[in-house]
């Protein structure tokens, strides 16, 4: 009887080893596959230091913004390894080579934009992606510092 409540016990004990290390596992999965393009952020953080910075206002990111056609020549010329350093957000479950995989984008293929910054903050706010809208905060943070 003994032996059987030990077996038990410890068939009992790697079952809760597996279910927290698959639970664990999954919660550092990114939300929706969304996750944040660290590279996107250094590449952000080195343009701002060299000043290669637009600290416009909140709301110009729709004039700011590269157009499609500006996009698809930019990824003509360059390739999406290239394109993808411009996106704060890398959705996992689209192939590399999509324009589909590359999210919260700040800048217009030139300048990191203040305004394009704040667009991705409130964008990522609202979807929850606390790593993204992070980011943004502390380019934003930079730029300021940048420009004061």
């Amino acid at each position: 009887m003994k032996a059987i409540i030990r077996r038990n016990a410890y068939v009992l004990s790697w079952l809760v080893v597996i279910f927290f290390g698959g639970v664990c596992a999954t919660s550092a999965q990114p939300r929706n596959g969304i996750a944040l393009n660290e590279i996107a952020f250094l590449f952000a953080a080195q343009l701002i230091s060299k000043g290669q910075v637009v600290a416009d206002n909140k709301g110009a990111w729709t004039k700011h913004r590269p157009s499609t056609d500006e996009e698809n020549e930019f990824i003509r010329l360059r390739g999406f390894a290239e394109y993808s350093k411009w996106h704060l957000g890398v959705d996992l479950r689209f192939p590399e080579n999509s324009k589909r995989r590359y999210k919260f984008p700040y800048g217009d293929f030139k300048d990191v934009h203040r305004c394009g910054l704040l667009a991705a903050k409130a964008r990522a706010g609202e979807y929850r992606y606390a790593d993204i809208e992070n980011a943004a905060t502390e380019l934003e943070q930079a730029i300021k510092k940048r420009t004061d």
